[in-house]
């Protein structure tokens, strides 16, 4: 007989699940496929925040959209990205030059973007692994950075 648990624990099977339908492909839209296809682009979340109920809220009636469209057949796109956010990373990525000492004008316009750009790279996962949890069914091999 299977011994269940006392509690439930969403959290290892979110993560399972997850995994499972990453290395299974499910959400990959295939380009060669013929016709009908359907895709919706998400509305770019900005990488220096982390996700709000609204967002939750959207990703998942766009969830719903992109589950029910491949579940009638369609070769189904969900891209996913995020928004660079100018003016708001720009502001993040001085903080932490003024921290160090340093200013955007002493580093100069290359090794300025190459901050922001590493500086993306370290946070920007953020708002990635929050719908990712949530279970969206983006097609994660084709994520953009705006």
């Amino acid at each position: 007989m299977i011994q269940l648990d006392k509690q439930y624990e969403p959290g290892e099977v979110e993560k399972r699940w997850g995994q499972f339908w990453q290395e299974k492909n499910f959400f990959h839209a295939d380009e060669t496929k013929e016709p009908p296809a359907y895709s919706i682009v998400i509305p770019p979340p900005n990488i220096t925040g982390r996700l709000h109920i609204g967002h939750a809220f959207n990703n998942t009636l766009q969830d719903i959209l992109a589950r029910w469209k491949r579940m009638q057949g369609y070769n189904t796109l969900w891209q996913p990205g995020t928004d660079h956010a100018g003016i708001a990373t720009q502001n993040v990525v001085e903080k932490q030059l003024h921290a160090e000492g340093s200013y955007r004008q002493e580093l100069g316009r290359e090794a300025f973007v190459d901050r922001v750009w590493k500086w993306r790279n370290e946070s920007g996962g953020t708002i990635t692994g929050q719908l990712k949890k949530l279970g969206c069914s983006l097609d994660w091999e084709r994520d953009r950075f705006t």
